[in-house]
């Protein structure tokens, strides 16, 4: 289940990427200092967490690629995995300077300052370290909303089917 959820972590990484990049033809080049907010932005913000798995999950998944047909091989792939992840730990930071230039891309200078200017206010603190909880609570709000909205739904479906002579 965990290779299966690094994969989806991957490929919506890569999705948001896709996306992101489709917007880069509109943007203007951004400057080095803008480039040098938008990253300290990132850091501030903690963004950097939700790309810890990828290179981790990138080996994982190659390594579960050569599994099935080499079962034998499963300790001597393991031990090459844990030798990659210390070797491709350093590489996490081109991700980061990617989204950098994202970010700089779509805010300019002065507003990339101004919200680092913000993040390290206390508010700004409080924003980073709050919002995790409130966006997991807000989406199990909407998980538990969506699955009694299903309830009402499937019940109305019943509802007018009858009244059309039909039994679900």
């Amino acid at each position: 289940m965990k290779f299966r959820s690094n994969r989806l972590a991957l490929a919506a990484l890569l999705a948001i990427a896709w996306l992101a990049a489709g917007g880069m033809a509109r943007a203007q080049t951004p400057t080095p200092a803008a480039v040098a907010a938008a990253k300290e932005l990132v850091l501030i913000k903690g963004a950097t967490a939700m790309f810890d798995p990828l290179i981790p999950g990138v080996i994982e998944s190659a390594k579960n690629g050569f599994l099935p047909t080499n079962p034998q091989l499963a300790q001597p792939l393991n031990e090459v995995a844990a030798e990659l992840r210390k070797q491709y730990e350093p590489r996490r930071n081109e991700i980061i300077d990617e989204v950098a230039k994202i970010y700089a891309q779509h805010f300019t200078e002065q507003e990339l300052k101004d919200l680092v200017t913000f993040y390290k206010s206390p508010l700004g603190k409080k924003m980073v370290t709050e919002e995790p909880f409130a966006v997991d609570q807000s989406l199990k709000a909407a998980q538990a909303w969506a699955m009694h909205f299903s309830d009402e739904v499937i019940e109305r479906f019943h509802v007018e089917m009858k009244k059309k002579g039909y039994n679900l």
